[in-house]
């Protein structure tokens, strides 16, 4: 089997903690040349410092609630660059019931989401089809198939988000270029910190007992590590994944009650 990303270049979003952090070490691990996007750049820069590999990892520092800035600033770092690998990582909103959403909690999500995914896409598509080698993979939710109490306004964008790239998989596979989403579940990250915080102080019960019902809604009974989401990727990436596309992967120990 061929895993090796010798010869390619990644770009990874959302990429200086978590599930972003984790595929960018992957990546590189497997031999890829990683650009890393994110908003902090002394964050950026620690993480490419301690990316293994031959020391060309870079980093771009923009913001994708402005969708604006992420186009103009994306275009230009990577104008003549051949890139093979895009991940599109983005943090969820804030949790919630639906009906009691604002509108404008939809189109910031719709923003930071769909729409900060075309853009990242458009600036790498081109390159893609002139190697004959893409990969886009989309880190979304198991909300895709199976709608999360809570989470609202999330459950709404990631469905937005799941069907934008089966769209594009049509589209684009002609070139050699898939296109699949990774579905992570409960996973060991800041933001499952944040929403099990959250919840703890509305329904008045210890973050660690909502942790454990997390980790026992999976049959393997606890919660993954970035890292065993970030091989998932890694492997989408990979040439031995070169006829799997326009899917979804759910990484939830077999939570998600549907096929």
């Amino acid at each position: 089997m061929n895993l090796s990303l010798e010869g390619k270049t990644a770009v990874v979003c959302g990429s200086t903690q978590g599930i972003g952090m984790a595929t960018a070490t992957e990546l590189a691990t497997l031999g890829a040349n990683v650009i890393l996007v994110a908003r902090n750049e002394e964050k950026l820069k620690k993480v490419a410092s301690e990316l293994p590999g031959n020391g060309s990892h870079t980093y771009v520092s923009s913001d994708f609630s402005r969708p604006e800035e992420l186009e103009t600033t994306i275009n230009a770092f990577l104008k003549g660059k051949a890139v093979h690998i895009l991940v599109n990582n983005t943090g969820g909103p804030a949790g919630g019931p639906i009906n009691a959403a604002k509108t404008s909690e939809f189109i910031n999500t719709f923003n930071q989401h769909l729409v900060c995914n075309h853009i990242m896409m458009q600036a790498v598509k081109d390159k893609m089809i002139e190697a004959k080698y893409g990969r886009i993979i989309n880190v979304i939710s198991t909300s895709v198939k199976q709608p999360l109490d809570g989470l609202g306004v999330s459950n709404t964008i990631r469905g937005a988000v799941a069907n934008w790239s089966k769209t594009l998989a049509n589209e684009l596979g002609q070139f050699n270029i898939t296109v699949n989403n990774v579905l992570p579940g409960a996973t060991d990250t800041v933001r499952l910190k944040s929403i099990i915080e959250n919840k703890s102080e509305k329904v008045g019960r210890a973050a660690d007992d909502i942790k454990n019902d997390m980790a026992n809604a999976s049959p393997m009974k606890r919660i993954a590590q970035p890292e065993e989401v970030a091989n998932a990727i890694a492997f989408l990436a990979s040439p031995a994944a070169s006829y799997i596309n326009g899917i979804n992967v759910p990484v939830d120990g077999g939570r998600t009650k549907s096929l």
